[in-house]
């Protein structure tokens, strides 16, 4: 009687199936993710961190940025301000009594045919030269304004996260990031935008107000600040701006709201194995830039009256060297009195039309820096 026993699996054929189902699956390289060996030189270069490579990538971004939109800057920066408004009250005079009349629609369009208006005057009155009035201590200002915000965003959020958050991402580490970068931003270059603005509201020949021009250059601005309003008078408009880091912290928050979608959409390109197209890399980019300036328009809509105080208190003292302004809550109410509600948005046109395509090439730049320095994949 033969006893049956049970036949050996062939540990051959079983190896060989399982080889072949393996190399039907398909690899991370083409599912475009490309993962480094273990200790690997590639795995260790993506394992370093280079904190410095996000000061170099805002500097750059915002000095790209402040050059092409400066012209903006000066109208946006006389607009705010209350040395010109008797200018526009004479144009508006001269067009006559119809001006105030037509719907919202109509009145935004004047007024960004008032914004256009002025920057031919400044050129026609005071030359090209005055469209790029203040840029020194504006590229001064911005390149180390940016360097400081994008360096202490971009390393605060990989912190919070790894401290606080299992190394994950979220909107509370974007909201906290971004709030440390708006406070220690604002605090490093008060003094520099404070001689910016005054440069600015500095006319080349005599200004409206009768006077000629006060200020020789940057340095000049300084001394007699230092002399006229001791130390403290570098940092009039801080508290405006700390009330500014609303509008940074929420153009990040939505920035990285609007990144995590194209992320997602390019995550699922991967995961379907199909190759991407220049189709999907035009709507990578455009939608990266869309969102930095999308962002940024939401963010200063909501947050602008703070622009326009932080101006005001850092206007020239008139009157026997008695600022008008003295502070946060005392310049909202005295323009709310004198002017009304409508003054808190005065020069809103130059500004929206700088700060969105400004917001989109500096974010366009920052990405780019980070890409050739190996911090983005």
């Amino acid at each position: 009687m033969s006893i049956l026993r049970p036949t050996p699996p062939d540990t051959r054929l079983h190896s060989e199936l399982k080889t072949t189902a393996a190399d039907n699956l398909p690899t991370s390289r083409e599912l475009g993710v490309v993962v480094p060996a273990p200790g690997s030189r590639e795995a260790i270069r993506k394992a370093e961190r280079k904190p410095w490579a996000h000061f170099v990538a805002g500097a750059v971004g915002g000095m790209t940025s402040t050059f092409l939109t400066s012209p903006l800057d000066v109208v946006k920066t006389r607009l705010q301000s209350d040395f010109y408004k008797q200018q526009l009250a004479n144009a508006r005079a001269a067009a006559g009594p119809n001006i105030h009349r037509g719907g919202v629609l109509r009145q935004g369009a004047r007024h960004f045919q008032e914004t256009f208006q002025i920057l031919f005057d400044v050129h026609k009155v005071e030359g090209w030269r005055a469209l790029f009035k203040g840029l020194g201590p504006n590229l001064s200002g911005v390149v180390p304004a940016r360097a400081i915000n994008f360096a202490t965003y971009g390393n605060g959020k990989r912190i919070i996260a790894n401290s606080f958050n299992n190394g994950q991402e979220s909107t509370w580490v974007h909201l906290c990031a971004a709030a440390c970068a708006g406070i220690v931003t604002g605090t490093a270059t008060n003094p520099i935008w404070l001689v910016k603005t005054r440069l600015q509201l500095d006319k080349e020949n005599a200004g409206v107000d009768g006077r000629a021009r006060q200020y020789k250059n940057s340095l000049d601005c300084v001394r007699q600040v230092l002399r006229g309003e001791g130390f403290r008078g570098l940092y009039k408009g801080l508290s405006a701006s700390y009330l500014g880091v609303t509008e940074s912290t929420l153009q990040w928050v939505l920035y990285e709201k609007m990144k995590a979608y194209l992320a997602a959409r390019k995550e699922k390109i991967v995961i379907s194995g199909r190759p991407e197209t220049s189709w999907d890399n035009f709507v990578d980019w455009s939608g990266k830039l869309g969102a930095a300036g999308s962002a940024k328009l939401l963010a200063a809509i909501l947050t602008y009256p703070h622009e326009v105080v932080r101006t005001r208190l850092r206007q020239r003292p008139v009157d026997g060297g008695k600022p008008k302004y003295t502070g946060l809550v005392q310049c909202f109410r005295l323009m709310w009195k004198e002017e009304g509600f409508v003054s808190m948005y005065g020069g809103l046109s130059p500004h929206l039309l700088r700060v969105v395509p400004s917001a989109a090439i500096t974010f366009g730049m920052y990405e780019t820096m980070l890409r050739i320095f190996g911090e983005l994949a």
